[in-house]
């Protein structure tokens, strides 16, 4: 997967049968999806793979218990029956990981068990595990820094988790093995229209400069929190649908948390379910829920919501935290679909919702990384549908994703070329140069903030080492993608005011 490859694809291609445009989830399981039914795919995203919601999740691979107690049972079933397929197609980035609910009266016992067990029954032969009823002993073991005042004890049940860029990373490159053409820093300038119908979108290579008139038969927006803007070049009076909802997490070390098991709370002050989740040898804190009007590319957390999350985790965990704890602080924004009547945005549905325009236009939104695989199955069924091409059959519920002995393969040879390779980017963490440089040639990577935010997930980790490194890295792109010192040094300025956004203030 390279760019000139990419590109001479895009140069050389008359007409696509699908076009794509967003390489978040979504867009790219749209690509998988579609280039594995035999469809000339094209995606292009304006950014980086994931650069936004995407790369900025909880980091699990759920059913959403929430939902269960909503009452949205169809929801429920079918997230779990997408977690098992993606922990079946996606092993070396997606694992099983024990959850404790701590539970503080007799009622909640009851009542979070039950539940519980019927989380398991709704995932029938996909069940990743039974659910289990603790003692309050059992619960301190399990969970040795919860607070014990008035514990009666806890349930333990099972979900999945999984490094969600690096997922993004694998879905593009399944993509293209599949024969699609994936490209990154190509923005969608407009569309092109014969007969009040979509033919052709304009789009400009954001690293070169050129633009290109792309003929397809059909146009997928899968643009996120984005979506609305998407449909506007399209329909310039068109209603907004989204209702962002920003959402952030806090990374703190494992010390503060220590053992395998993470612990889940139902139920904060806003109706929010909280996490404390390990997570690559870290622990990752969230969430919240906060309606915006402003949707921005590198979303800010608000005081108010480091100081929601440092409190919650206070009040259930022995060791305490404070701001100067937090190693990374990381804001996603939700790409939820307006409902009449629905003032919070914690209540509103994190089902998809599919739109088609009368330009032909298919925009998909909401929902979540676990579901994404049925969200691009519905995605392309609607494509073809509209642009009247042959039904052609989904088949990536069993379609494995990445190839990471090949992966590791290619590591070891660029490792061949110089042993130096194989050293650590930093002490404390497994990166090595090699995959660095492998992430240049092969995924794509073009700036550092490609690097240590999604292609090693350093900037979320930690945002003090990640901005250490900035200038080692840039070093190493410039010297792969033939840059000059100019190029360097603007990258490193650029990646150390983005870190700064990633490291919270002392006062709140």
């Amino acid at each position: 997967m390279t760019r000139a490859l990419m590109l001479s694809q895009l140069e050389s291609t008359a007409e696509w049968d699908i076009v794509i445009i967003g390489g978040g989830a979504t867009g790219l399981g749209s690509a998988v999806d579609a280039a594995s039914r035999g469809l000339k795919t094209l995606l292009i995203e304006r950014a980086d793979f994931a650069k936004g919601t995407s790369s900025r999740s909880t980091k699990l691979v759920h059913g959403g218990v929430r939902y269960l107690a909503q009452g949205n049972i169809k929801l429920v079933k079918e997230a779990l029956r997408e977690r098992g397929y993606l922990l079946k197609n996606a092993p070396h980035l997606c694992t099983t990981q024990p959850f404790i609910i701590p539970v503080y009266s007799w009622f909640d016992r009851l009542f979070y068990g039950i539940g519980l067990r019927v989380y398991d029954l709704l995932a029938g032969k996909l069940s990743l595990g039974n659910t289990k009823i603790l003692s309050a002993k059992q619960t301190i073991e399990t969970l040795a820094s919860v607070k014990t005042q008035n514990l009666k004890g806890g349930i333990l049940y099972y979900d999945g988790q999984f490094d969600d860029s690096r997922l993004a990373i694998d879905l593009a490159y399944t993509a293209s093995a599949q024969g699609a053409t994936i490209l990154n820093y190509v923005s969608l300038l407009g569309f092109e229209k014969e007969a009040k119908k979509i033919n052709a979108i304009l789009c400009k290579d954001e690293i070169s400069g050129k633009t290109y008139s792309v003929k397809a038969k059909s146009f997928i927006n899968a643009t996120g929190v984005f979506t609305d803007h998407v449909m506007k070049l399209d329909e310039e009076d068109r209603e907004n649908i989204v209702s962002p909802s920003q959402g952030i997490h806090l990374v703190v070390s494992h010390s503060f948390f220590a053992g395998n098991n993470a612990m889940m709370v139902p139920k904060t002050a806003d109706g929010r379910v909280f996490f404390a989740v390990p997570w690559h040898r870290e622990v990752v804190l969230g969430t919240t829920d906060t309606a915006v009007d402003k949707i921005s590319a590198e979303p800010k957390p608000m005081e108010e919501e480091i100081d929601f999350i440092i409190e919650h985790f206070n009040k259930y965990n022995t060791v305490p935290i404070e701001r100067k704890d937090v190693q990374s602080v990381f804001v996603g924004l939700r790409p939820l679909v307006k409902v009449s009547g629905t003032n919070s945005t914690s209540l509103l549905s994190r089902d998809h919702t599919i739109l088609v325009s009368v330009s032909g236009l298919v925009t998909i939104t909401g929902g979540k990384w676990t579901t994404y695989r049925k969200m691009a199955d519905d995605a392309v069924n609607n494509a073809l549908f509209i642009s009247k091409q042959q039904k052609r059959v989904c088949k990536t519920d069993t379609l494995k994703i990445g190839d990471p002995e090949k992966r590791l393969a290619l590591i070891n040879k660029i490792v061949e070329e110089d042993a130096g390779f194989s050293k650590q980017l930093h002490e404390n963490f497994p990166y090595t140069i090699a995959e660095v440089i492998f992430a240049i040639r092969y995924e794509l990577a073009a700036t550092v903030e490609d690097i240590l935010a999604r292609r090693t997930r350093i900037l979320f980790l930690n945002a003090r080492v990640a901005k250490e490194l900035a200038s080692f890295v840039a070093g190493l792109l410039a010297k792969e993608l033939g840059k000059d010192e100019e190029w360097e040094k603007v990258q490193v300025k650029y990646f150390s005011e983005l870190a700064e956004q990633y490291i919270p203030s002392m006062e709140g």
